[in-house]
């Protein structure tokens, strides 16, 4: 069974007590009782300190005839009607002290209790309303929790000696390949084509370079310091002010554009450009290797995207994920989640979850939206 089932039940529960205690009473009427009960206590706090005593003949006569005019307005069927009109009738003396005050305060305390019905009602429609979204929320965390022991389970079935190396080496030769190239072009073409090329990558959203800062890009578009490949930047960065004079027309922009980017430039590498291991999903191949092909078009040799086509055909390869499945369940499961799995101890827990999210559905389905 679920907690937040039961809290969803639970609050069901006081939720429908708490609107049949209403509903006795009739809710309109309640709701009028309150509003009067408000109206005779605001007067009351309003005119304590001016209508005692024999002061102020004033407020004792305006506060005596809003007492009367607010009791003599109520409805016949009005709940605690004899109630107010008794403290009407309490309150009308020739003088008034705070211990009349008090008192009156204290007869009123029969309606503060009727109204209280309204209050318990209100408030166990606001618990009920978090004990669904509490529900809800549950839901979705057994779902999360679900899928990920369906995926524990899934890969303590795969074949640990199955010859994962058919897809390892076409993967890894691709990743080697392209990121040597794109360290050598990095390090021997000017700064802005190669920025040009990672600003032209953001038309690919596979590919997840993150795209240069837009006062970088527009320094090495404008300056002559531009067609220096980005280790010579990174050089001049580090240069004390007064060597950069020697090199670069204006050493403050420089330090102040490029400076400040220096960890950018230095983490720029070929990462997005890699399909990396364990391997994706057979039907994510081709969409991954188009993008990719059209960045590598900028810059790699010919070998290069002849070693992506060779990544592309693995797609097809009728054991792919057979082999998939094997390098992830090598590369993700540690020791411990093996002891689990074999210990029966995974599958214990998914049947605990798929009882706990169906108790929790059913509670859903039993109690809706207000």
């Amino acid at each position: 069974m679920s907690d937040a089932a039961d809290q969803l039940r639970n609050a069901a529960t006081e939720r429908e007590r708490a609107r049949d205690a209403v509903e006795e009473v009739g809710e309109a009427r309640l709701r009028e009782c309150r509003d009067r009960y408000r109206q005779l206590h605001d007067r009351q706090d309003r005119y304590e300190d001016t209508a005692t005593g024999s002061g102020n003949f004033k407020a004792f006569t305006e506060f005596e005839g809003a007492v009367a005019d607010l009791t003599e307005a109520l409805d016949d069927d009005l709940p605690e009607k004899e109630t107010f009109e008794a403290v009407d009738d309490y309150l009308q003396q020739r003088r008034l002290s705070e211990s009349d005050f008090e008192t009156a305060r204290r007869k009123l305390r029969p309606v503060g209790q009727r109204v209280e019905l309204l209050d318990d009602w209100e408030d166990a429609r606001e618990a009920y309303a978090d004990a669904r979204r509490a529900a809800q929320r549950r839901l979705r965390e057994l779902g999360d929790r679900i899928d990920d022991l369906e995926r524990l389970r899934r890969l303590g079935e795969a074949d640990l000696d199955a010859p994962v190396e058919e897809l390892r080496e076409p993967i890894e030769t691709y990743d080697d390949a392209v990121r040597e190239s794109f360290r050598e072009f990095r390090s021997s073409t000017p700064a802005r084509e190669v920025l040009a090329t990672v600003e032209r990558a953001d038309a690919f959203p596979l590919v997840e370079f993150t795209p240069p800062p837009p006062e970088l890009l527009d320094y090495v578009r404008t300056h002559e310091t531009g067609t220096d490949p980005i280790p010579k930047l990174l050089e001049y960065a580090d240069y004390s002010a007064s060597k950069l004079d020697h090199y670069v027309d204006d050493a403050a922009e420089l330090k102040r554009v490029v400076g400040t980017r220096r960890t950018y430039l230095r983490n720029l590498d070929a990462d997005p450009l890699t399909i990396g291991w364990p391997p994706p999903p057979a039907d994510h191949l081709p969409w991954l290797t188009r993008a990719y092909g059209s960045v590598l078009s900028s810059f790699a040799a010919d070998s290069v995207v002849a070693t992506l086509r060779d990544v592309r055909a693995l797609g097809d390869y009728r054991d792919y994920e057979r082999l998939r499945e094997s390098a992830l369940a090598r590369a993700e499961l540690d020791s411990e989640e093996r002891e689990r799995l074999a210990g029966g101890a995974v599958a214990q827990e998914l049947a605990v979850a798929r009882e706990q999210r169906a108790d929790v559905e059913a509670a859903l389905d039993e109690h809706g939206p207000l």
